[in-house]
């Protein structure tokens, strides 16, 4: 379905065009369809998803308040780059909340719900033998807020969700460069052996470690395409030819 026709259909069933647009805009973004430096025109965007400036215009103001895009006076709005001190904020956020809800989920999980993570499990294991990327990452994103919900704290997970924008966009980019589903895998079955275990100490370090695999692979993505991210002191120009498609990375 293309965009406009989506958002015609969701709009008949009541849905504000602003939060639709902005969600648009936003999955655009954390899935690299946008990528780091890209340019955005308003104009474009408005045309290409049959809505008016407005919405688009107040949509691109709430994702530079999520530091998303960066708006620059006479120049036009960019799809910020990368800072990894969002990415530590990002990761602070999500470890204390994740990890805080594994420790009552070791309490409170059934066999029931240990059984429903492995079947996330066989499916990502399929992904990875498909090379499937994209869904992998929908279902690490199933895993992760099965998980939550196992602790009875379901409802936190969007407010995960919405501080890991930046995360998310490291990890699009870190996968494809350093191949490791098969890790990434790996450790989501350590963390549920764990918990099915009821070991408390051991599930919440394999957790942790888990989720800050991050920092390493930003390393190894910053030394490739430094263009991609921006110092808190020297942050990048934006250049109006970078519009590139992040298909091409992780090529070489």
């Amino acid at each position: 379905m293309a965009p406009a026709e989506g958002l015609h259909a969701a709009r008949s069933r009541g849905r504000n065009t602003r939060q639709l647009v902005h969600e648009v805009l936003r999955s655009r973004i954390v899935s690299l369809e946008l990528e780091p430096g890209s340019a955005v025109s308003e104009n474009d965007l408005a045309a290409e998803l049959g809505v008016s400036r407005t919405p688009v215009r107040e949509s691109l103001i709430l994702l530079a308040d999520e530091g998303l895009v960066d708006i620059y006076p006479q120049m036009g709005t960019f799809v910020s780059r990368i800072r990894e001190r969002d990415v530590a904020s990002a990761q602070f956020i999500r470890e204390a909340l994740e990890c805080a809800a594994l420790r009552e989920a070791v309490e409170k999980a059934t066999a029931r719900d240990v059984a429903e993570l492995r079947v996330l499990l066989i499916a990502q294991e399929e992904a990875d033998d498909q090379s499937d990327m994209q869904g992998f990452f929908q279902l690490d994103e199933e895993f992760h807020a099965r998980l939550m919900a196992v602790s009875g704290h379901a409802s936190a997970w969007p407010v995960v969700s919405q501080a890991k924008a930046q995360l998310d966009r490291a990890r699009r980019l870190s996968l494809p460069m350093t191949q490791q589903m098969s890790l990434l895998i790996g450790q989501h079955r350590e963390v549920v052996d764990l918990l099915e275990e009821g070991d408390l100490d051991r599930a919440d370090g394999a957790l942790r470690s888990h989720l800050r695999l991050v920092f390493s692979d930003v390393e190894k993505i910053r030394a490739k395409h430094p263009e991609l991210f921006s110092d808190e002191d020297a942050p990048l120009r934006p250049r109006r030819d970078s519009a590139r498609r992040t298909a091409s990375r992780g090529e070489g």
